[in-house]
């Protein structure tokens, strides 16, 4: 059946008991779409978020994009305690080394930077410390 399904979506179409199943369906039925949407998923630019802190108190969601040969990050923070929220990026460069940072906001906050060189960017969100009440790791870039 996979070799069918495998030449009909070189071949563009086909018809199974009288149904047409698009070329998108047959390449999910040969795994083509799940190893393309995995490596979109890690090498995608744009919009992210809401990525909260491990307790659910604060959350952190943004914008990457890269131009001119660095990576820009807009971010916007919200929380709604006394205690402040952090966010960490954590980088590696093209060149092999890496990088950490991290911003303390308290209510709602957001600020934009950049860095020239980056490969990867991760993100979490924490809560009440530095490193309290952290949430899992994304990436973003």
């Amino acid at each position: 059946m996979r070799k069918i399904l495998a030449a009909a979506a070189l071949a563009g179409s086909i018809s199974l008991a009288g149904l047409a199943v698009a070329p998108a369906a047959q390449a999910s039925a040969t795994g083509a779409t799940a190893t393309a949407t995995a490596g979109q998923a890690t090498s995608s630019m744009g919009n992210w978020g809401k990525y909260y802190s491990s307790n659910k108190k604060a959350y952190t969601y943004g914008k990457t994009w890269s131009k001119g040969g660095r990576v820009y990050t807009h971010w916007y923070g919200k929380e709604f305690t006394p205690k402040k929220g952090y966010v960490w990026f954590r980088y590696d460069f093209k060149n092999g080394g890496s990088g950490k940072r991290y911003y303390a906001w308290n209510g709602s906050y957001h600020h934009q930077w950049s860095v020239k060189g980056i490969k990867r960017l991760y993100t979490y969100t924490c809560w009440g410390g530095k490193f309290k009440y952290c949430g899992s790791v994304h990436r973003i870039y």
